[in-house]
């Protein structure tokens, strides 16, 4: 007895549909992550040149402190004093020992801020600071 000489043989075709739906999922999670992530570093926060640095390697997670002229701290676009923003890395740290921070001040904000922020870093046992500066412009001939 032959069973088989009654089963069809279909080609397999190349569903296109669930393609499509994951490539669309994929683009969305991107360009939000993206989105997130651009607004992180205040702009109007002019960082100071530097003609030996370099572009770093970022890391996923790391937080950005944005120290303006005037000492105002800004962490994920808002505003924090001082005893919020200890809470708030002492939480972080608790979660992940390691974690990075990347201290943005402006060119002109006066020194003690600075050193405001940094005290408030070694507070929570940050260790992992990094100074975010600009390239300097190169002029071409």
């Amino acid at each position: 007895m032959n069973f088989r000489s009654n089963l069809r043989n279909e080609p397999i075709a190349l569903q296109l549909a669930p393609m499509i739906d994951v490539i669309l999922f994929l683009l969305t999670f991107f360009l939000l992550t993206w989105n997130i992530a651009r607004y992180e570093t205040e702009l109007d926060v002019r960082v100071p040149t530097a003609k030996k640095g370099e572009a770093p390697k970022r890391l996923p997670g790391e937080i950005v402190l944005n120290v303006k002229q005037d000492g105002r701290v800004i962490l994920n676009r808002r505003q924090v004093e001082g005893e919020e923003l200890l809470g708030i890395l002492k939480q972080i740290v608790g979660q992940f020992p390691d974690q990075a921070v990347i201290l943005r001040a402006d060119e002109n904000a006066e020194y003690k801020y600075v050193i405001a922020v940094l005290d408030i870093c070694r507070a929570a046992d940050i260790w992992n600071i990094a100074f975010s500066t600009a390239p300097t412009e190169t002029a071409t001939p």
